[in-house]
């Protein structure tokens, strides 16, 4: 790999020759059509995030020996934003909890800046800058978390706020407060000075090369939030750089779907989604009611991937190997996001290999027409359409029971009759021809992903 690594449209490619490969039958590699020119998110993003192994706690060496190891396994495969998740501003972050009387660094602004305990090379005021520079030269994308708001330290000291003759106190709301975290008071964007506020805090992140913010104390109450959501997004067009806006939590009301794409490129439709049964069962629906509102630049996100090594190294992914594969291929064939959560300094193979199936990644980054079908009690079936080839059809198939059941569609909800040739993406292999109805006998939480070629 050449030191700016492999580019998504790269990678894409790759996925379309392996899955003509997998046919071995002679059929024609799918075309990738070009992403919409002019935005920021034309496809799921995917990549990486601190949160689910290093909760508020990662430092710079930790993010750098990560970041050499995904550019290494991940980066091929289209995994390419790396984001340094919650309380990187934090100097005593250690743990999940959040102490109850912050002392976040802060500029004289009161922007948050890096710990420079944790992030050394943030010593000299640079911010994230020398860091982000270094992930751009290994080919990736650099994403910090950002919580919704004003430091509440900054409130304190009322420090100004830069440009104007305003101050902290003049633009937050106290009232305003996060259930969850003690770090931030609301920002009240109906007072003089607060849009500035904004401005100055994406300017200065804008500066260090940041290309993604995921912020967080958004999604919930959605209306509460939403004057500043507009901030957000204003000022990440005022900065001058392209930044990708990821909102959390959720749950994201679907409502407020019209709303929420036009301001942000990713929005989380759950709480924090972690390696329990329970919650990827509830995705499915979550993910049948956000599909009217996907597009491409707007991409409702069903949250990280708890896999591999997660919670500051305590444990393995809950999620049995046929979860983890219903995880994958739900997230795929509804074109979540990918964003791997797992600690990557303890990347397995099967987990490596589970994130790097092309065929099935293709399904995720280059597919149109993406529906569930309600048609049968006890599983859940979505299809899709290769992108360039429009009699070709993805399916999915899940066994949502906790018994072994079989789960079929009839071809003639997908548009296609006759015979078709059947490939598993996941085993890689050809299927044979069939007529009328695809069916796979699944074990419990289990999922099959094919192409149907007619």
């Amino acid at each position: 790999m050449t030191d700016k690594g492999i580019n998504r449209r790269q990678a894409l490619a790759g996925a379309a020759w392996t899955g003509t490969a997998m046919l071995a039958a002679g059929g024609a590699a799918a075309q990738v059509t070009p992403a919409t020119p002019g935005l920021l998110a034309p496809r799921p993003p995917m990549g990486w995030n601190s949160w689910n192994s290093f909760a508020t706690t990662i430092t710079e060496a930790q993010a750098r020996e990560t970041a050499a190891i995904m550019r290494e396994k991940l980066l091929p495969f289209g995994y390419d934003i790396f984001t340094v998740d919650i309380q990187w501003y934090e100097p005593n972050a250690s743990s999940y909890e959040y102490s109850a009387k912050p002392m976040p660094a802060m500029d004289g602004y009161g922007r948050l800046i890096p710990a420079p305990n944790r992030f050394p090379s943030s010593a000299d005021g640079s911010g994230f800058t020398k860091l982000a520079a270094d992930i751009h030269a290994m080919g990736m994308k650099f994403g910090i978390h950002l919580m919704r708001g004003i430091p509440r330290l900054a409130v304190e000291r009322n420090l100004p706020i830069l440009g104007t003759r305003y101050h902290a106190s003049d633009i937050a709301d106290t009232s305003s407060i996060c259930s969850w975290n003690p770090d931030m008071y609301g920002v009240d964007m109906t007072k003089p000075g607060a849009q500035a506020y904004y401005d100055s805090v994406f300017r200065l992140y804008a500066s260090w090369g940041v290309d993604f913010i995921k912020m967080d104390d958004m999604s919930r109450p959605y209306d509460a939030h939403a004057p500043e959501i507009e901030g957000a997004h204003r000022a990440i067009q005022n900065s001058g750089r392209p930044m990708m806006l990821s909102l959390s939590p959720g749950e994201t009301p679907v409502i407020r779907g019209d709303h929420v794409r036009r301001h942000a490129q990713m929005w989380r439709i759950s709480d924090d989604f972690w390696d329990e049964w329970s919650m990827l069962a509830a995705q499915f629906t979550r993910l049948e009611n956000w599909n009217p509102w996907r597009r491409p630049g707007a991409w409702p996100d069903a949250d990280m991937l708890p896999l591999g090594r997660l919670a500051l190294g305590k444990r393995d992914t809950k999620f049995t190997p046929d979860e983890q594969r219903t995880l994958m291929t739900l997230w795929s064939i509804a074109r979540s996001p990918l964003i791997m959560g797992g600690d990557l300094r303890h990347l397995d193979a099967p987990t490596l290999a589970l994130l790097t199936n092309r065929a099935v990644i293709a399904v995720n980054q280059a597919s149109t027409d993406n529906q569930p079908h309600f048609v049968e009690d006890g599983a859940r079936i979505w299809s899709a359409k290769p992108e360039g080839a429009s009699n070709d059809r993805y399916l999915a198939l899940f066994n949502t029971g906790d018994k072994a059941k079989e789960v079929g569609l009839s071809l003639r909800y997908l548009g296609l009759t006759g015979t078709v040739r059947v490939s598993d993406l996941w085993e890689g292999r050809d299927l044979g021809r069939t007529t009328g109805r695809i069916a796979a006998t699944l074990p419990p939480h289990g999922a099959a992903l094919y192409r149907l070629r007619a």
